[in-house]
């Protein structure tokens, strides 16, 4: 055992979703809002997957963290306040999907202060915790971010748990919590003909098998399980299915925690060290 987590804990398992909806087809081509199809199938997320998702999470009481781009949220106000009230974090994910790598630093800060308004306003209160749509931040994101108070950072795979990204001139800490493109759906699951996306389309089975290794292999090390999933692709039921499969198979460990990467993350800040030990 590293010794990382607090405790007892061998291992963090974050469960992690990236509520996209249309937004991420939209920014690619705005042409892409004409298609019904594509359209449909991304909206089966937010309407149709999250809210089967919430009920999975509830079953085995996990709590976990939503990154929801403001358009997204302004389209389905309700489903945002849902996800809040079970008590799972709402996280910042752009408006309409934008990388930041392709913005300019102002209109970069405008999406990060628009999201924030937009999920403030349903939530009440504004989000500490965000991720790059994308997973590609720009040369200045990270000074974006600690300008307006963000915690935590989770868009790079410098790790394999969390770390404290250096402090800023002023003195304000930022904590990064990676990620892996190994551990997101989307690299097996996404098929479009119409947007010219023709990924591999993998079976549960065989996903299940690479997500359930990588566990074993980050339990082994002690460190930290995080799960980056996209409602309109994992939603699918035998997916979801395969999801629940894996929820078990991480309980059947001892001395695991599942935790929302915002909690993970404080755990990280200089004030909160000594309660790691």
């Amino acid at each position: 055992m590293s010794g990382i987590w607090p405790g007892g804990v061998q291992c963090a398992a974050m469960l992690s979703f990236d509520v996209d909806g249309v937004s991420s087809w939209i920014r690619r081509d705005p042409e892409f809002s004409r298609l019904p199809s594509l359209m449909s199938m991304a909206e089966y997320g937010p309407s149709v997957a999250t809210p089967r998702i919430l009920d999975l999470l509830d079953k085995y009481s996990i709590p976990a963290s939503f990154y929801i781009p403001g358009y997204v949220a302004e389209t389905h106000p309700r489903l945002v306040e849902d996800i809040a009230a079970r008590g799972h974090e709402v996280a910042h994910h752009g408006y309409m999907h934008e990388a930041p790598a392709s913005l300019s630093p102002r209109e970069e800060a405008e999406v990060l202060d628009k999201g924030t308004e937009i999920l403030a306003g349903i939530t009440g209160t504004a989000p500490t915790g965000y991720r790059s749509p994308g997973w590609e931040l720009s040369e200045v994101s990270l000074d974006l971010l600690r300008e307006r108070g963000f915690l935590y950072d989770s868009s790079l795979m410098g790790d394999d748990a969390p770390y404290l990204l250096e402090t800023d001139p002023a003195g304000r800490p930022m904590v990064e919590v990676p990620i892996h493109w190994l551990l997101d759906d989307a690299p097996n699951f996404v098929y479009a003909p119409s947007a010219n996306r023709l990924g591999p389309m993998r079976g549960p089975d065989e996903v299940f098998s690479n997500w359930a290794a990588e566990f074993e292999g980050l339990y082994h090390y002690g460190r930290a399980f995080t799960l980056t999933m996209h409602p309109q692709y994992i939603g699918r039921p035998g997916r979801l299915r395969m999801l629940e499969r894996l929820i078990n198979h991480i309980q059947s460990f001892p001395n695991v925690e599942f935790m929302r990467i915002i909690d993970a993350a404080r755990l990280w800040l200089p004030d909160e060290g000594e309660k790691r030990a």
